[in-house]
């Protein structure tokens, strides 16, 4: 871990749990070549990941995982059941980055990695039900697309920009609040029209006034 400054330990960490909240398996998969590559220096805690078994398995997912992610319906039943593996592996991979620090450290990037993994995972999840409902065949795949590249991009600049990866980190998080205000701004108007207050449909099913 002397091989990487603190800035590149915050924005590994940063990285990690965002991009966790949307391709888990593609960031398992990355960390582990770039370990047994020696791409780039790694904390000593991702050494396991390096190992041939590990990346088979990672590899594996990451096709079940583009499989799954590009088919309408099927994408937010995957989502579903990886908020509970997300959010906690986020949190994991972003303290590991710590792991040979000081144990205050560990624990703030936990709760840093976890909250990340959370944020983009529900903006990605309520995203994809939105995409759903469009009658456009390519929207799902292209919004699938496009975070695939997203993933890929910022664990790039993690390792080769931090500066520039922290900055993305902060931009990706804002657009992610903005886009879970809106959703839920959208869901609430619409159990609003199937199920109006008694007032409202009250005063929608009344005659004209004599």
């Amino acid at each position: 871990m002397d091989r990487i400054d603190l800035t590149q330990w915050i924005a590994l960490a940063a990285a990690l749990g965002l991009a966790s909240g949307v391709r888990l398996y593609a960031v398992l998969l990355v960390l582990g070549l770039v370990g047994r590559y020696d791409l780039a220096p790694l904390p000593h805690a991702f050494a396991p990941l390096s190992h041939p078994l590990v990346l088979g398995a990672a590899a594996f997912m990451v096709l079940v995982e583009l499989l799954a992610d590009k088919i309408p319906a099927v994408d937010t039943l995957w989502d579903s059941v990886h908020t509970f593996i997300r959010i906690p592996a986020g949190a994991a991979l972003a303290a590991a980055v710590f792991g040979g620090a000081p144990t205050e450290w560990t624990i703030a990037a936990g709760i840093l990695g976890g909250s990340l993994a959370a944020t983009s995972h529900f903006a990605k999840a309520g995203t994809r039900v939105a995409v759903n409902t469009s009658p456009e065949p390519l929207s799902n795949f292209l919004v699938s697309t496009l975070e695939d590249f997203g993933v890929g991009g910022l664990l790039w600049l993690a390792f080769a920009h931090p500066w520039v990866a922290i900055a993305a980190v902060a931009i990706c998080v804002v657009l992610a609040l903005v886009l879970l205000h809106a959703l839920v701004k959208l869901v609430r108007g619409g159990v609003r029209r199937l199920f109006p207050p008694r007032g409202e449909a009250g005063e929608g099913s009344r005659g004209p006034a004599r």
